[in-house]
């Protein structure tokens, strides 16, 4: 999975339970976390009756299960569930049972009117459940007047959908059977049997059994939905043709065939690497407004529309979106479905392998997009969050459900994918390839650990230490600060913790796989010392992270600092942002200075590579946006900024009309949208501003060619930026109106982050049916993201909080509050942050992300303190 996790966790320790729920009190002999392994589930059969125009659905169940000895009861999983009937069979034999509930998250009791002798039994269920309204279990949507269901059962939400051991080590067969009103599609794992049935008024759909899965990627989805069909050509690994299906809601049928035609190739791609044919006997990509990002069920993936439905004048940015995420769903289906990790604490092994592999196959797909430079920016933003002492490494114990969902974060998928680069950049693409193989080759079909995988690269590395050079990044918080000091050929280094200014670091040693550069030449130790001395020959300074593959920071004598920065402009470019990232980070810990990064982004202004062109002002932005900078700072700023890009768009020319730059190379692109943004809010921008307005107020008139989708937000924040509040009003119910997958998120999003308090208080308080919860979160995001509001918000999500985590996007809204408060800057700020929220979300999965955010306002607050006004003197001198 991608971009989030749709886990109902709540605290379950209070009195009394919700309603039908017998609250157990966490006792110690229940099994709140993992099952035990006395009953083991074999097969299930679901056939469920499911209309989406109805607010529940209903099912009967029967898995058959073996039991190692005899019970009176045994526990397994089902959260809201109303069941009307269970039993025990035995052969011909019926034994009654009777289900409770024991607690919020669903673990649930299963007693019987005798017991159960050890051996083979099939339990059976009939029950019924509420349809969700957020993107966790069995979901349901109104779009353009019609309804649709989705599931969404990653990680631990089959339960809300039928009676199951709902962990991912038990791996068994299910044949499913979903009952519908006529009309409607379904979809499931497996290819349907033939054309539905018609029973009792429903059409009767049947799906092929397949692999074994786990509960977690069940896919159940219903609804009339709009399909473009095609195949994926045969590959030397496939000699036959592989069915593949786009699939969404009816209005986005026009926009299905860029997702055919890129899904196609990026199969093909996954084919080659992994060595053997896609796992499952067909593929269909579906896609669902409301889901947060992206889930692996194995032949059914689910993505946010946006992710998918677009054609080939989409923006480049939305294009690299589809290669990465596209790419990482698919890895899945070998890294992760084919192969299941044993236990939760073996997800980071998943969702890391599929975030490298999703960024290397999307580069492989669309070399012209500069995927590539988007994995290493992902990594280097996962070390400012792992650069905090509040944290948790990459791989942690989880023993309770309610700490599941918390290694769904950035520390898994950025600080996790950064690491496999680094591994397989520090082995070669060819052994790393062969160990991923000899993984999956050896535990095809089953379950695996980060034990096992260990070991499959073991076996190619050649050097004994790569393991424990691994499990130092995997089982270790924090990031690696190098401390170089280069005498000719012989680089000295010293490794300790990094942490930003005021922050004393905590004691910590890695053994890490260094890979210096030194003019064309590469060398590659591994380093398993606090203090080392290292042989590096060639010409020149060292580079002391080859291709930014590295996870690790690096700080450098003032001389050799100067080096890299003057010859900046030649460095590939991974490594222009390795250098901007501890440059960066330098500045941060007190040891660097603002005028190092200036004439760091006058040196790589006209990069190649647009991500490295553009790091150094992002960098520098982010100053200005925590507030380090005064008045005579962003003028100085800006007049930095106008030397360096005025000239680019002179070059490139800027017209807002849809089309007119389709044919320019896609880094072009890239790099216009790149330019105009910093453009716009200068003194040079005026001009670019009132174009960009007016293209908006005609594409809402109607004038479609108008406007390119690549200029859209600019362009709505422009158009409300001239306006007065009705017009933003207006916008809102016009995005409400609109089932568009770009429009509608987008014109919210301008409405959110206009600074308008009058505005910002109307839409708190908007009662608007046609507003989903996911999209209430947004707002209040938006409206935090802009420092004129976000005491506003702040004081509305306090005020709401109880309902807000109560409602359908409580399990989201949990983890992406604290983001919104991380966004203060100040000591005073931090601590009142602890005494407003921490009580509130101890106990869930956000606990951990307002520990940070509580750290990061702190930090920012001390930095503020400590170097501010230093920083603001620095900027005000830049020209």
């Amino acid at each position: 999975m991608l971009l989030g996790s749709g886990s109902a966790l709540a605290d379950t320790d209070s009195q009394p339970g919700a309603k039908g729920i017998v609250i157990a009190d966490h006792r110690p002999d229940l099994p709140f976390g993992r099952l035990d392994a006395v009953v083991q589930p074999l097969a299930y059969r679901l056939d469920i009756t499911l209309d989406p125009g109805q607010p529940r659905f209903s099912g009967h169940v029967e898995i058959d299960v073996t039991t190692q000895e005899q019970a009176s009861r045994i526990y397994l999983h089902g959260r809201d569930l109303d069941v009307t009937r269970a039993e025990a069979r035995i052969g011909t034999r019926i034994i009654g049972a009777h289900w409770r509930q024991l607690d919020a998250l669903g673990l649930a009791e299963l007693g019987f009117d005798e017991p159960l002798p050890a051996g083979p039994v099939t339990l059976s269920f009939d029950y019924s459940a509420a349809f969700a309204q957020g993107p966790a279990g069995l979901f349901r949507v109104n779009v353009d007047g019609a309804w649709y269901a989705w599931s969404q059962f990653q990680s631990i939400d089959a339960r809300a959908a039928f009676p199951c051991f709902d962990q991912p080590g038990f791996k068994t067969p299910f044949s499913v059977t979903l009952r519908t009103p006529p009309g409607l599609s379904a979809i499931s794992n497996g290819p349907e049997i033939g054309a539905p049935s018609m029973e009792n008024g429903l059409s009767v759909h049947r799906f092929a059994s397949g692999p074994p899965l786990p509960t977690y990627l069940v896919a159940i989805m219903a609804g009339p939905f709009a399909m473009l069909s095609g195949e994926v050509p045969p590959t030397p690994q496939r000699p036959e043709p592989l069915p593949l299906r786009i699939v969404s809601t009816g209005q986005n049928a026009g926009n299905l065939a860029f997702a055919l035609e890129g899904s196609k190739r990026i199969v093909a791609l996954l084919e080659d690497y992994f060595g053997e044919r896609f796992p499952f006997p067909k593929l269909d990509q579906v896609t669902t407004p409301i889901l947060p990002g992206a889930m692996e069920n194995p032949g059914a993936d689910l993505y946010r529309d946006d992710i998918l439905v677009m054609d080939e004048n989409a923006p480049v940015e939305q294009q690299r979106q589809f290669g990465m995420i596209v790419g990482h769903e698919l890895g899945h289906q070998w890294f992760g479905d084919l192969v299941t990790p044993e236990w939760w604490d073996d997800l980071w092994l998943n969702e890391s392998f599929a975030n490298w592999i999703g960024y290397r196959v999307g580069e492989q797909w669309r070399p012209d997009l500069g995927i590539a430079g988007d994995a290493l920016g992902t990594g280097y933003q996962a070390m400012d969050t792992d650069g905090l002492l509040a944290g948790r490494p990459i791989r942690q114990p989880i023993d309770t459900s309610e700490r599941i969902d918390s290694a769904f974060d950035s520390i898994t998928y950025g600080k996790g994918g950064h690491v496999v680069g680094m591994v397989a950049q520090w082995l070669g693409e060819d052994r790393f390839r062969e160990g991923v193989r000899r993984y999956i080759t050896a535990h095809r079909q089953g379950t695996a650990t980060s034990a096992d995988f260990f070991g499959a690269l073991a076996e190619v590395a050649g050097d004994p230490r790569l393991v424990p050079a691994m499990r130092s990044f995997v089982e270790q918080q924090g990031v690696p600060l190098l401390a170089l000091r280069q005498s000719g050929d012989k680089v000295a280094v010293t490794q300790l913790r990094y942490t930003t200014a005021g922050v004393a670091p905590p004691e910590a040693r890695w053994t890490i796989p260094l890979c210096f550069r030194r003019g064309a030449q590469r060398t590659c130790a591994i380093m398993d010392r606090q203090n080392q001395s290292f042989t590096v020959p060639g010409e020149g300074p060292v580079f002391p992270n080859a291709g930014g593959s590295g996870y690790y920071r690096f700080e450098l004598t003032a001389v050799h600092w100067r080096q890299l920065i003057a010859g900046a402009d030649g460095l590939p470019g991974g490594e222009a942002l390795a250098l901007v990232d501890s440059l960066d980070a330098s500045i941060r810990a007190g040891r660097g200075n603002v005028s190092e990064m200036a004439e760091l982004a006058r040196k790589l202004i006209r990069h190649a590579d647009p991500h490295a062109a553009d790091a150094p002002d992002k960098a520098l932005s982010r100053y200005r946006m925590q507030g380090f900078v005064g008045s005579q700072g962003r003028l100085g700023f800006n007049r930095l900024r106008e030397r360096l890009y005025a000239p680019l768009l002179k070059e490139l020319g800027f017209d807002p009309a849809y089309g007119v730059y389709a044919h320019d190379a896609r880094p072009r692109k890239q790099r216009r949208v790149q330019v105009v943004s910093t453009l716009l809010g200068t003194g040079r921008g005026a001009q670019l501003r009132d174009r960009l307005a007016d293209a908006m107020a005609a594409y809402l008139a109607g004038d479609k060619a108008a406007l390119d989708p690549a200029w859209l937000d600019h362009a709505l924040d422009l158009y409300l930026n001239k306006r007065e509040i009705g017009a933003a009003r207006d916008l809102v119910d016009r995005a409400l109106a609109s089932e568009d997958p770009v429009f509608r998120p987008a014109a919210l999003a301008a409405a959110s982050r206009t600074s308008d308090p009058k505005l910002a208080a109307w839409l708190l308080a908007l009662d608007d049916p046609r507003l989903r919860d996911s999209e209430r979160r947004d707002l209040l995001d938006g409206i935090m993201a802009r420092s004129a509001t976000r005491d506003m918000g702040y004081d509305w999500a306090l005020e709401n909080l109880d309902v807000l985590l109560d409602g359908s996007d409580g399990p989201f809204l949990v983890t992406r509050l604290p983001q919104m408060l991380g966004r203060f800057c100040s000591v005073e700020r931090a601590a009142r942050i602890s005494r407003d929220f921490e009580a509130r979300l101890a106990g869930t999965p956000g606990a951990l992300e307002l520990d940070r955010a509580i750290e990061r306002v702190r930090n920012c607050g001390l930095l503020d303190d400590m170097l501010g006004a230093q920083i603001d003197a620095e900027f005000a001198k830049m020209r």
